[in-house]
């Protein structure tokens, strides 16, 4: 059960849309001779595809220039490893207390509903450091941090455990979910800790009461039994990624939504739109329908699409109540990039995470006023959704790409009611039936986007994997908004480096005139992951080689001296096509060489994920994800493999695979916020 919890493995995208590998593939056919390229096995690899040649690493253990740590080597242990002359120590966990009163973790997850609730929620996600007002910020701030999913088999104790049907667990686990605002110090001593009495301390959860506001809010379509007006909804789920305003909000993203809602009616089929939006009978094993029926889809068909949504939180009034803006479109939103324009428009960039989905841009009518903190109040209520088209270059054999911004907005693109959108309302709702509509690009698995603000205009996209190519069908004009079927796609042949993109790749995009307001932009692909163990294409892009090897670039963020971070939520198996990749990790890039090196490697079975620093870039928080989750690890015990149930084995066994962050062999493996430092209290990085 907990494999298929993890993420959303389908695809619910069936439009005749093209992929940027067909983008690609067109390429090929116009200048053949890099097809003579690639079957050489010359030394640039990839590089007659996709892009100017790259400076390779050299194998060198420390970068020069801006970079110049000794990089980590690849590890399976369980702990968290990071360079010479660096700290890393954990800070807050799985079940830590949020207020002073709150229980202590009792490290047999034997705790209900209302101690989960002021404990921290698990699997810590997205993360962002908001300095205190006042102050530098580099000793004192609040930290606000999505906990995106729970594993059941860690989650619950024995005696609960595959319970869905007892309301209380379901609450549990809905309690397990959502937000956390913590203040952090550096204390007497120089390490940092959550101060556990302090009054901006909250936890957000899967039934906390926020507002819709926005377009959408109100619309039919989001109206309940429960809530007959549309404007008022209890919770926010799946938050991955994340991402701060300028005016100094967190806004958090809801992701995979669709994996909480089932049914047991047998008569219950999807219908068009929550067929587009992945939703079924089982879901993904959570099974909450039968524990409350707010998830149950015969009986609250509307619930689904109160979510997929980006929230908004306050994170210095913890009066305040969580606003999910509409404006922004509803789909699964991996993080939320905000940058303001030119013109101090509010712009929010955010990838769609599922194979052969979406990248979308949106852009305020009004504009920021840095003076007026309060001018960004309402923001992002009113302003133009867009979503990418990436068309390949016009000068035959440059390999260089440009793209367009197509806006989603209701009457134009064909986004009219004949063709199931009969107001902007229906088109944020189902945005992505309007991007089927309008000829979006599909991208291999869309995920984090991170800009650099050190070079107005540049973007990071990580396209994190993709094996569901080659099969879509061709057709996305159905009269509701909703894709129909047609012929497949032709398969990708041999000229195509990458047939199953496994291992993932980066994208970088210039946006026209370097404004985020633009409505074109430009595209190259910074790098393509891959195992130089292997043959061909699979090797990667020549800027990766033994000491930097990586797979499923998932978590990216630029930091204030325009270096990208990327870390990874792939396979850890360290075997076959993972060879010598160990555990999931981050490395950090020089956007100008493109050069990469490893600065930290996760513990057994991690994500790595979330990053972000103080102001003076000295002190750096991460977030390790799911420790001890089964996958790919490779170092099952012959128990779990001979466990005819291996989840309830894990249950039962709940240390077998991690023991991290406390190391106990009674304490089961806790999600947990890192934080490192330079021993010598220098820069990050350098």
């Amino acid at each position: 059960m907990s494999d298929m919890i993890r993420d959303d493995d389908g695809t619910s995208n069936t439009s005749g849309n093209d992929h940027l590998h067909t983008l690609i593939e067109r390429e090929i056919a116009r200048n053949p001779s890099r097809r003579t390229l690639l079957k050489s096995g010359a030394s640039l690899g990839l590089l007659g595809i996709f892009g100017s040649a790259l400076t390779a690493c050299g194998g060198s253990e420390a970068l020069p220039g801006v970079i110049s740590f000794k990089a980590v080597p690849v590890s399976s242990e369980d702990k968290v490893m990071v360079p010479e002359g660096y700290s890393a120590d954990v800070l807050y966990r799985w079940g830590d207390p949020v207020t002073a009163s709150a229980p202590s973790f009792k490290g047999d997850a034997s705790e209900g509903w209302r101690e989960q609730e002021v404990q921290s929620g698990d699997n810590h996600d997205g993360i962002n450091f908001f300095p205190f007002p006042g102050t530098d910020g580099n000793t004192r701030g609040l930290l606000a941090m999505n906990h995106e999913y729970i594993n059941p088999e860690y989650f619950h104790d024995p005696a609960n455990f595959n319970k869905p049907e007892i309301p209380d667990n379901t609450k549990k686990q809905l309690a397990g979910h959502g937000v956390s605002i913590i203040e952090v110090a550096r204390n007497a001593n120089g390490k940092w800790e959550y101060v556990r009495n302090s009054s901006y301390n909250r936890r957000i959860t899967g039934y906390t009461p926020m507002n819709l506001s926005g377009p959408a809010a109100g619309h039919d379509l989001l109206k309940t039994s429960a809530d007959p007006s549309g404007t008022e909804v209890l919770g926010t789920l799946n938050n991955c990624g994340a991402g701060q305003t300028p005016w100094g909000t967190f806004i958090t993203c809801e992701e995979n939504f669709n994996g909480y809602f089932g049914t047991d009616a047998a008569d219950w089929t999807p219908n068009a739109m929550q067929n587009r939006y992945g939703l079924s009978k089982a879901g993904f094993g959570y099974l909450w329908h039968k524990g409350d029926p707010r998830f149950d889809l015969n009986v609250n068909p509307n619930e689904p699409n109160r979510f997929g949504w980006v929230v908004e939180i306050d994170p210095y009034t913890p009066t305040s109540k969580p606003k999910k803006r509409t404006a922004l479109g509803r789909y699964k939103h991996e993080n939320a990039e905000c940058v303001l324009s030119r013109a101090n428009k509010a712009v929010v960039y955010s990838g769609c995470d599922e194979r052969n989905e979406y990248l979308y841009k949106f852009v305020s009518s009004g504009s920021y006023d840095p003076a007026n903190k309060a001018s960004g109040a309402h923001l992002l209520d009113s302003g133009t959704l867009y979503v990418a088209r990436f068309d390949a270059g016009t000068v035959k054999g440059d390999n260089q790409g440009v793209g367009v911004w197509l806006p989603l907005v209701h009457g134009q693109n064909g986004l009219t009611a004949e063709n199931g959108f009969a107001s902007q309302a229906e088109v944020l709702i189902k945005a992505r039936q309007a991007s089927d509509r309008v000829g979006a690009t599909m991208m291999d698995r869309p995920e984090w986007v991170a800009a650099n603000r050190t070079k107005p205009g540049e973007v990071f996209l990580a396209c994190t994997n993709n094996n569901r190519r080659g099969s879509s069908p061709a057709s996305a004009n159905a009269a509701d908004g909703s894709t129909t079927a047609g012929s497949s796609r032709p398969a990708v042949d041999e000229a195509n480096p990458r047939a199953v993109n496994q291992w993932g790749h980066v994208i970088r995009i210039n946006e026209s005139g370097g404004d985020g307001a633009a409505t074109t932009f430009d595209w190259d692909i910074f790098v393509i992951a891959g195992n130089p163990a292997l043959d061909g294409a699979r090797k990667g892009s020549s800027n990766i080689d033994a000491s930097n090897t990586f797979n499923s670039p998932d978590g990216i963020q630029v930091d204030p001296q325009g270096r990208l971070w990327i870390q990874t939520d792939g396979s850890y198996a360290n075997t076959g096509d993972y060879l010598n990749q160990g555990n999931n990790q981050m490395l950090v890039a020089d956007t100008s060489s493109r050069q990469i090196t490893r600065f930290l490697v996760g513990p057994a079975g991690c994500e790595v994920t979330g990053v972000c620093w103080t102001p003076d870039s000295r002190t750096m928080f991460i977030n390790i994800q799911h420790p001890g989750e089964v996958g790919s690890h490779p170092k099952a015990p012959a128990g779990y493999l001979a466990a005819a149930n291996k989840d309830a084995w894990v249950n039962a066994n709940p240390t077998a695979f991690s023991t991290w962050p406390d190391g106990n062999p009674a304490i089961r493996p806790r999600s947990a916020t890192v934080v490192i430092r330079r021993i010598d209290g220098g820069v990050i990085g350098t």
